[in-house]
């Protein structure tokens, strides 16, 4: 199963961009369209005003992407995602400009 170290922000009941977020490892299936991640099941959506995935239990809605070198993960506010224990060290090493695992070019 393909994982990788992502970007998770919740969006449903927060204004744009103001929801918490992560930098956490992500499971997804073989078709990529489903996501595994802190013990919930994501599929990816369509038509979602600010999401990409939602949670098939709960519809809850949350964008999920690589995370930015940058830091600039958010558009139009200050959140700072929380980074999870286990992927630390190496989002730290790609802040650096180390490649995530799985991405050859970051």
């Amino acid at each position: 199963m393909p994982e990788r170290i992502m970007f998770v922000q919740l969006k449903t009941g927060h204004n744009t961009d103001r929801g918490p977020a992560w930098i956490s490892r992500v499971r997804f299936s073989k078709s990529w369209q489903t996501a595994y991640w802190h013990g919930h099941t994501l599929r990816r959506g369509q038509g979602m005003a600010d999401a990409n995935f939602y949670n098939v239990e709960t519809h809850e809605e949350y964008w999920l992407s690589g995370p930015h070198r940058d830091r600039a993960d958010v558009r139009y506010s200050n959140v700072r995602p929380q980074i999870d224990d286990d992927v630390r060290e190496v989002y730290e090493a790609f802040l650096g400009g180390a490649p995530l695992p799985g991405r050859h070019h970051g």
